[in-house]
């Protein structure tokens, strides 16, 4: 039985990482795109921002779908939709098809990410917390990583990685169609997951401090991840390094770290990890800003690793925060509500920062000024954590016995 339930996890958190993979692979491939196409950090910026948007509506409006229907059916659903997504970005031809691609893998993320964390949490409530924790940061790490090799070493980069990416999804979906649900349907189901498709976010009462607390901490990180999955290639450029690899390798550093850090550190409390969170991205990216006006790229590279012990230890902090109070049914929509902050954090402030390249002429200008806003929310953030006592490090007898039941 702890075999089983180890397997299923494993597939499970293999399904997030190449959820993300996807969703980061585009990225070392804008430089092309843009070339060929003829757009430049606004447009990149844009086809980044309306995935975010994507995954936002997807979330609001299918993430509780898994809590009253299964998580099979819904990963299978969310699985057939990323496949097609990239089915459409490997035959675009122009830009229109990127941000309809784009728009798809984003509905597809957004209807899959609740319902498979949720299942992990199913599975084992603390390697579920973990996984749902280090989990993107890996997926994201290793899609633009992969990405940029394919890229610069391979030929048809534009085909290739995607077909790589369906082909590995196709077999998860094996997986998934042999994996025993970890949530089954009950009398009314129905009716209820018809009701679940209202968009809104209605939090437990036990979980809506926590979300106080976390939340700010969930933006700030996510907003860092929205810069580098946008603008990083091109900084890189600016400051000196040549290649597609090199440019994808700034992404794939924060994003690896993260989910090095977060893994690394399980053993702190949630609200342990939300400070060293708020710490490392303050001090990463304050280095990050001083290499960039000095014009170092290892600098860059340094600064980038710093931020990224933050980017992977507050949202792992936030996450454990969160779900530690909400019951076995209200998982996916309390997921998907973490998630929901993250995707604004990520998507909202990238389009931003690419409107005022297009006006100012200078990524190192926007990304300067982003820079501080961030560091501005990471205080942010502390302050209110400091302010508000620590719900996820209390215990509370009856939130416990409700999430063991």
């Amino acid at each position: 039985m702890v075999r089983r339930s180890s397997a299923t996890l494993a597939l499970l958190v293999s399904i997030v990482i190449t959820f993300l993979a996807s969703s980061a692979a585009p990225t070392p491939l804008y430089a092309t795109y843009g070339a060929e196409w003829g757009f430049g950090s606004l447009g990149t910026t844009v086809a980044f921002g309306v995935y975010a948007i994507a995954v936002l509506v997807a979330l609001l409006v299918l993430g509780r779908l898994s809590d009253h229907l299964g998580r099979r059916p819904v990963l299978l659903a969310g699985i057939a939709g990323q496949v097609v997504s990239l089915l459409v970005l490997t035959t675009a031809t122009g830009y229109p098809a990127l941000l309809t691609g784009r728009v798809l893998q984003g509905i597809a993320t957004g209807a899959a990410v609740g319902a498979v964390g949720a299942a992990m949490l199913d599975v084992d409530r603390v390697r579920g917390a973990v996984a749902n924790g280090t989990a993107p940061g890996a997926g994201t790490a290793i899609g633009a990583l992969l990405s940029g090799v394919v890229v610069q070493f391979l030929p048809a980069p534009v085909h290739t990685i995607y077909y790589l990416v369906i082909a590995l999804l196709l077999v998860q979906a094996v997986g998934v169609l042999r994996m025993p649900e970890t949530s089954p349907r009950l009398p009314g189901a129905a009716q209820r997951a018809r009701a679940s498709l209202v968009p809104e976010i209605r939090l437990p009462r036990a979980v809506r401090p926590r979300m106080l607390v976390a939340a700010p901490v969930v933006f700030a990180v996510w907003a860092l991840a929205g810069l580098y999955g946008s603008l990083a290639p091109t900084l890189v450029h600016q400051l000196g390094g040549q290649g597609v690899l090199l440019g994808a390798l700034a992404l794939s550093t924060l994003a690896g770290v993260a989910a090095a850090a977060g893994l690394v550190l399980r053993e702190q409390s949630p609200r342990a990890l939300m400070l060293i969170g708020i710490g490392s991205l303050t001090v990463g990216v304050t280095g990050t800003l001083a290499a960039v006006e000095a014009g170092w790229l290892l600098g860059f590279f340094l600064g980038s690793f710093v931020a990224g012990i933050g980017f992977g230890t507050g949202f792992q902090g936030a996450v454990r925060t969160v779900v530690g109070a909400a019951a076995p049914h209200e998982r996916a929509g309390v997921l998907s509500a973490v998630y929901v902050v993250a995707y604004l954090g990520m998507g909202v402030p990238a389009v931003v920062a690419g409107s005022l390249v297009g006006r100012v002429g200078d990524v190192t200008t926007v990304v300067r000024d982003y820079g501080i806003v961030l560091v501005v929310l990471a205080l942010g953030a502390l302050v209110g954590l400091l302010r508000r006592e620590a719900p996820a490090a209390a215990t509370c007898p009856r939130v416990e016995a409700a999430v063991q039941a």
